[in-house]
């Protein structure tokens, strides 16, 4: 009988058998609870043209759909605002929450295939860390994914990611990051 095999994201491996080791030599962590993990990576896609058209909505749901492998949930006005014809309980955004296999998934394919494709990339601003070891940078262009098909792409639309960690300060996160293989500048 044969013994099926759990699936393990070739990024995880990466971060238990390279990057645990160098963290622990690094800061000189004496319990390996103590190295910094990822928690999940938060994907927001504002669609503020939805107010004059829900069909926008639609197509943005379904091109985050396809990017993060999971349902987006509708993210709604929280107040009214004349200038910008919106009324509260409007959807104006997408958000997804990635966790476990599809965080690790989501994060190899934007280390990978994305930011390479991205023009005139020159690596992450240093300075998108919040100061308790999370990171946040933006994607200008859904198009740099390769689930996205140009010609069906009705308006480009960019999107902020939260990679949310363990790490008490940002130079952990940045070690931890980076030995991921983010490409976060030199400060």
């Amino acid at each position: 009988m044969a013994v099926a095999t759990k699936y393990v994201p070739r990024l995880y491996r990466k971060y238990k058998e390279e990057v645990v080791p160098k963290l622990i030599q690094r800061f000189g962590y004496k319990n390996p609870m103590e190295v910094p993990r990822l928690v999940k990576i938060v994907v927001n896609m504002g669609v503020g043209e939805a107010v004059q058209d829900i069909k926008h909505l639609e197509r943005a749901m379904e091109d985050l759909r396809l990017i993060t492998g999971q349902q987006p949930s509708i993210r709604r006005a929280k107040k009214s605002e004349a200038g910008f014809k919106l009324r509260k309980g409007m959807p104006i955004g997408l958000k997804v929450t990635l966790r476990k296999e599809r965080m690790w998934d989501f994060l190899d394919k934007t280390i990978s295939i994305a930011l390479p494709r991205v023009k005139d990339f020159k690596g992450l601003n240093p300075r998108s860390f919040d100061g308790r070891g999370n990171y946040s940078f933006g994607i200008a262009e859904q198009i740099v994914y390769p689930e996205i098909d140009y010609d069906k792409v009705d308006k480009i639309r960019g999107m902020d990611i939260s990679i949310h960690t363990t790490a008490e300060t940002d130079e952990e996160a940045l070690w931890l990051l980076s030995l991921l293989g983010l490409p976060i500048r030199a400060g």
